[in-house]
């Protein structure tokens, strides 16, 4: 669904496109969403991570005036969502989980209709829908049933439908679930151009790359709480140090390597050999290049080496404590390396 900017409704443009305190939402015994903190910086992607059941879906619905919240309060742009909710249906866009659009109908037709009902003309209605179908690429299956349409096209159809109006903020649910990893890309590329063009995203997501490739800041959210915020970068450190992997061309220097690593980086402990490599935390770059020039000296030659930071699969998993569980229902990601699921 989308809401529209209309003629002459400004949004109240401030640094933040979204304020949220103590948001409560509860149904029957279950406390969906226990006291969520939200503030979104205008003219950035803002990522909320966590797993089936944490309560994203639940949260986006109380911000786009869709739900009534218990208890707390939300700000868009400045306007409260329950005082003024008509006025924050049109600063808004909307992409959910699953596609709005009506499969009896072509592509254009849906965007047609859409652009209808939100005011535009005939004419400019017309035009808009071919626009739209160009940006996404849809333009060759403009005129095609939906009911033909992959489930990759009918998302990228939803959220043309949810920007017809050109929405200061744009609130994607979940938008590349069950998507392939190509068509996945795309994706990310669209939302980087929204922000590019000035609008501000609200991204919900099961998928850490996902998160990792795109969000400024990333709340991770587990059992309908906020349990850390920051940027990536913030989020990788608050669970470690840097890690330094190393495999040498000869395995029998394998042993030397290791003295040398833990005497250059002063470690003790924590370096370890796997399959023929070597690990160990690096919380200081800079010696990468004294390690270097002494595993030269010992005539020691690698085949292979790379300093890593940790992860958000780390993150999540050390943040919230639990991680995958094998028979857990996951929504599938084959371009992510972990995927993350109740348990």
């Amino acid at each position: 669904m989308a809401y529209i900017n209309r003629k002459g409704m400004e949004p109240n443009y401030g640094d933040l496109a979204v304020e949220a305190y103590g948001l409560v939402k509860t149904f029957g015994d279950n406390r969906a969403v226990d006291g969520v903190n939200l503030n979104v910086r205008a003219g950035t992607i803002y990522g909320v991570l966590g797993p089936n059941g944490a309560g994203k879906t639940t949260t986006i619905r109380m911000l786009a005036t869709l739900l009534r919240p218990d208890a707390g309060s939300a700000r868009i742009f400045g306007h409260d969502v329950l005082k003024e909710s008509q006025i924050v249906r049109q600063l808004i866009g909307v992409t959910g989980q699953y596609a709005s659009v009506d499969e009896s109908l072509s592509a254009t037709e849906n965007l047609i209709i859409f652009s209808r009902l939100l005011g535009l003309g005939r004419a400019e209605a017309r035009k808009k829908a071919a626009d739209l179908l160009e940006e996404f690429g849809l333009t060759e299956a403009a005129k095609r049933p939906l009911k033909n349409f992959s489930g990759g096209m009918r998302r990228r159809l939803d959220l043309a439908a949810s920007l017809i109006a050109q929405p200061p903020l744009i609130f994607l649910d979940e938008p590349t679930t069950g998507l392939d990893p190509r068509t996945r890309s795309q994706m990310w590329d669209t939302i980087r151009r929204l922000v590019n063009t000035g609008s501000t995203v609200l991204l919900t997501t099961q998928y850490l790359e996902e998160a990792d490739q795109l969000a400024d800041r990333i709340a991770v959210i587990d059992y309908g709480r906020v349990v850390a915020e920051g940027t990536a970068d913030e989020l990788k450190s608050s669970v470690g140090t840097s890690s330094l992997h190393l495999s040498v061309q000869n395995p029998q220097q394998i042993e030397d390597a290791r003295r040398t690593v833990e005497q250059v980086l002063k470690v003790q402990s924590n370096v370890s050999l796997e399959a023929g490599k070597i690990t160990a935390p690096m919380a200081n770059a800079d010696l990468v290049t004294d390690l270097l020039i002494a595993l030269r000296t010992e005539g020691i030659h690698l085949s292979e080496m790379s300093v890593q930071k940790p992860t958000l699969d780390e993150v999540f998993l050390t943040i919230t404590g639990h991680g995958v569980k094998a028979d857990a229902p996951l929504t599938s990601d084959p371009s992510s390396k972990v995927e993350v699921a109740r348990v």
